[in-house]
C-alpha cells in the first residue's frame, strides 16, 4: 500500500460540476525529485468537464505526442503501443494518449512500471489490455463511451481511477481495489449506489450528473472525506451519518424539498461543508437558519462562510420555531384527546340508547303476554328509563375497555361557541364563568345529551350566559314538537340548529312552523341556517294557532293560572276581568293588546314536561293511591269489625235482658235489706 496526501479544492466552473483535486503521492522508496503531483486547474477552458486534471499533463502530452507510435498488428486487432528508448527513460512511469481517437484500449507492453495512464477524450467503449500494469496508481479513462466497469481486477495498486463522462449503468467489478482513494463516476447513467462498501480507504466520491433518486449504502466507506452529488433526482438521503470522516457534501440541484428527508446529516459530526442549492428545500424561508440550527458544525453553506451572526440568529429562530412546535404538539395533544374523549362519549350514548331499546323490547313483549291494569302500565313508564340496568353486551363492554381515554364528557369553549358534549357537560353551568367568557358565547351546542337533561339547565343558561342567541342540538333524542315548548323558558334565542342525526323530529314536516309558532316571542331569524320570513310566521300562526286557542279554552281555569307564570298570571286575569266589559268602553288600542296578551296566554299553556318530572308525578300519584287504598282498606276492617260485635250484641241482648231484669227482681224484693245495702255502699264511697 502506498500512502498519500489528498487535499480536495472546492472551486467549480459555471457548467462544471467536477470537484476540483490537488493530488500529491509520494512513496518512501522514491526520491523527492520523483514525487508525482497533479491538480485540476479549473481555468482552463479547452478541458470543460474534466476531473483531476495531471498538473503536468499538457507539457508531457505535447512532448509525448511526437515520439508514441500505435502500430496495426496483424496478429491482433488491437494497435500496439511503441515509445522509443528515449521517452521511456524520460517518461518511465507515467503515459498520456489524450485525444487519440482511440476506439479500443492499445496494447502495452514493456511498460510494467507505468504509475500514471490517461484515455482522456476518446471513444474507448471497453477497459481492457492493461491488466499486466499492476503498478498502475492512477487510471484516466475520462470523456470516452464506456457501458461496463471492467479489466480492472489485477490493478490492486489503483489509487485514482476517473471514469467520468461515461455510458456506465451500474457500479460494479470493483471489489479488488481495495486500495482506491479517488473514485470518478460523474456524468454517467448510474441510478443506484452499491458495491462500493469494502472501499474503506476512499476519501472522494463523484457521483454528479447521474441518475440517482436515493442516497443509502454508503455503510463501510470509514475514510470518505469528500461526497459529490450535484446533479441528480435525489428526493431524500440515509447513511451519511455513518460516514465518520465525511467533511464535504454537495447535494446542489436535486429535489430535495424538506429538511426532514436528509434529517441523518444533523447527526454527522464531522461534516462541514455542505451545499443546497438548486433544491425546492433551498427557496423555503426557514432554509438556512433550519440547517444551522440542526448541523451546528457547520463551516460553509452553499459555499458561503458561515458567520457568528448567521449562527447567533438561527439560534434565535431556532428557539422560537421550537416553542411553535411544542405549542403544536401541545395542541395536537389536545385535538387528540378531544377526539378520543368525543368517541367515548358517543360509544356511551350508543350503549344508552341500545339499553333504552332493549327495555322497550321486553316491555312490548311482555305486554304482548299478559294484560296488565293502569298502574302497571305506569310502572313500566318509570323504569323506561332507569340509570342502570342489567349486564350490558360483551362485545360493547370490550370496545370500552379498549378506549384509552375514560372521560365520559367534555367542555370546549372555541371563540363565542360553547359546547357541551356528554351529560356530565351539563355540570360545567354550576361553574363560577368569568364575567368576560360568559358574556362571549353566543352559541351553545349540545351533543350526546338527552333533551330531557337539558330542560333542567335552561334556566342556569339564561343566568350564566346572557347573550346565548344560537342553540345547536344533535344527537339529543328530540322526538316531539312538544319538546320544543321548553325553550320558551330561555331568554331569547335567534338561530335554532337541529341535526337530524339523533334527533328524529326533524323527520316531521311542519316541525319548524311549530317553532316558530311556539316561540314567536323571539323573532326568531335562523332555523339550521335558513331564514325565517315573514310568510313563514303567517303559516306557522295558521297551521297552529287553532291549537293554542283549544288547549287554553279546555283548561279549567285553577290549571290554567297553575301552569302560567306570575307575569302570565296576572296577564290571565286581566283578560278575564276584561270579558265583562262593553266592547265601546276600550278603545282599539287596548282591544290590540289585549288580543297579543291572549296569543301569549295560550301559547304558554303549551307547555312541555319533561319523562323525569312525569316520572316524578307518576310515583307520587302512585304514592297517594297506595296511601288511598291502605286507608280505605283500614276504615273497611274497621267498619267490619264493628259490624260483626253489632250482631253478635244483638244474638246475646235477649238474653242479657232476662238476666237483667232477673237480678233487678231478686234485689228489690226484700225492700227494706235493699234500701239498707245501697245506703252503705254510699257510705262506702265517701
Amino acid at each position: 500500500m502506498i500512502p498519500g496526501k489528498y487535499r480536495s479544492v472546492s472551486g467549480r466552473a459555471a457548467n462544471n460540476v467536477n470537484c476540483g483535486l490537488h493530488l500529491v503521492i509520494q512513496t518512501s522508496s522514491l526520491p523527492e525529485k520523483s514525487k508525482v503531483e497533479f491538480k485540476l486547474n479549473k481555468d482552463t477552458s479547452s478541458f470543460p468537464g474534466r476531473l483531476l486534471q495531471h498538473d503536468l499533463e499538457r507539457n508531457y502530452s505535447s512532448r509525448q505526442g511526437d515520439h508514441i507510435n500505435l502500430v496495426s498488428s496483424s496478429l491482433s486487432s488491437f494497435p500496439i503501443l511503441q515509445r522509443s528508448s528515449e521517452e521511456k527513460i524520460l517518461y518511465s512511469d507515467r503515459l498520456s494518449l489524450e485525444r487519440q481517437k482511440l476506439t479500443v484500449c492499445p496494447i502495452i507492453n514493456g511498460e510494467d512500471h507505468l504509475r500514471l495512464l490517461n484515455f482522456q477524450h476518446n471513444f474507448i467503449t471497453r477497459i481492457q489490455n492493461i491488466s499486466n500494469l499492476q503498478k498502475l496508481i492512477s487510471l484516466d479513462l475520462y470523456d470516452n463511451q464506456i457501458e461496463e466497469i471492467s479489466g480492472l481486477s489485477t490493478l490492486r495498486c489503483l489509487r485514482v481511477l476517473l471514469l467520468g463522462k461515461n455510458r456506465i449503468k451500474k457500479i460494479s467489478n470493483l471489489e479488488n481495489l481495495k486500495s482506491l482513494d479517488v473514485l470518478d463516476l460523474h456524468g454517467n447513467q448510474i441510478t443506484k449506489i452499491e458495491n462500493i462498501n469494502h472501499l474503506c480507504e476512499l476519501r472522494v466520491l463523484n457521483l454528479a450528473r447521474n441518475f440517482l433518486s436515493h442516497v443509502d449504502n454508503l455503510n463501510g466507506l470509514d475514510s470518505l472525506t469528500e461526497l459529490n452529488l450535484r446533479h441528480n433526482q435525489i428526493t431524500f438521503v440515509r447513511d451519511v451519518d455513518n460516514l465518520p470522516c465525511l467533511q464535504h457534501l454537495f447535494l446542489s440541484f436535486n429535489n430535495i424539498s424538506s429538511f426532514d428527508s436528509v434529517s441523518c446529516l444533523a447527526d454527522s459530526s464531522s461534516l462541514s461543508d455542505i451545499t443546497f442549492d438548486g433544491n425546492p428545500i433551498a427557496q423555503e424561508s426557514w432554509y438556512k437558519h433550519t440547517v444551522l440550527q440542526n448541523m451546528m458544525q457547520l463551516r460553509q453553506l452553499d459555499m458561503k462562510r458561515i458567520t457568528e451572526e448567521e449562527r447567533r440568529m438561527a439560534s434565535v429562530l431556532a428557539k422560537k420555531e421550537e416553542e411553535k412546535k411544542r405549542e403544536s404538539h401541545k395542541q395536537s395533544l389536545l385535538k387528540e384527546k378531544k377526539r378520543l374523549t368525543i368517541n367515548n362519549v358517543a360509544r356511551q350514548w350508543d350503549l344508552q340508547q341500545q339499553r333504552v331499546a332493549n327495555i322497550a323490547t321486553d316491555e312490548d313483549r311482555k305486554d304482548s303476554d299478559s294484560a296488565q291494569d293502569p298502574c302497571q302500565i305506569d310502572g313500566s313508564t318509570l323504569s323506561a328509563f332507569p340509570e342502570e340496568t342489567g349486564p350490558l353486551d360483551s362485545g360493547l363492554n370490550n370496545a370500552l375497555q379498549g378506549l384509552s381515554v375514560v372521560d365520559t364528557y367534555l367542555v370546549e369553549v372555541d371563540g363565542d361557541t360553547l359546547s357541551l358534549y356528554g351529560s356530565g357537560a351539563l355540570e360545567s353551568l354550576d361553574r363560577n364563568w368569568s364575567v368576560q367568557t360568559a358574556g362571549m358565547i353566543t352559541t351553545v351546542s349540545f351533543t350526546f345529551i338527552e333533551f330531557d337533561e337539558i330542560v333542567h339547565v335552561l334556566p342556569k343558561l339564561k343566568i350564566k350566559f346572557p347573550n346565548s342567541l344560537h342553540l345547536k342540538f344533535k344527537e339529543t333524542n328530540l322526538v316531539m314538537l312538544q319538546q320544543f315548548n321548553a325553550l320558551a323558558q330561555l331568554r331569547r334565542i335567534d338561530q335554532l340548529t337541529i341535526d337530524p342525526q339523533g334527533n328524529p323530529v326533524v323527520n316531521f314536516t311542519l316541525w319548524k312552523y311549530y317553532v316558530l309558532f311556539r316561540l314567536s316571542h323571539f323573532s326568531m331569524q335562523k332555523i339550521n341556517g335558513t331564514e325565517v320570513t315573514q310568510n313563514d310566521m303567517i303559516m306557522a300562526e295558521r297551521l297552529f294557532g287553532i291549537l293554542a286557542h283549544v288547549a287554553s279554552s279546555e283548561l279549567p281555569q285553577y290549571r290554567l293560572i297553575s301552569i302560567l307564570g306570575d307575569a302570565r298570571k296576572k296577564q290571565f286575569r286581566y283578560l278575564l276581568e276584561s270579558k265583562g266589559k262593553k266592547p265601546g268602553i276600550i278603545n282599539e288600542e287596548n282591544n290590540d293588546s289585549k288580543r297579543l296578551v291572549g296569543e301569549n296566554t295560550n301559547r304558554a299553556t303549551l307547555n312541555y314536561t319533561t319523562k323525569d318530572f312525569y316520572n316524578e308525578k307518576l310515583e307520587e300519584i302512585k304514592e297517594k293511591k297506595k296511601f288511598c287504598k291502605t286507608y280505605i282498606e283500614d276504615l273497611v276492617k274497621e267498619a267490619t269489625e264493628i259490624n260483626m260485635k253489632n250482631e253478635a250484641l244483638q244474638k246475646l241482648w235477649p238474653q242479657m235482658f232476662i238476666e237483667l231484669v232477673r237480678d233487678a227482681v231478686i234485689e228489690i224484693r226484700n225492700k227494706n235489706s235493699y234500701m239498707k245495702l245501697c245506703l252503705q255502699q254510699i257510705t262506702d264511697q265517701k
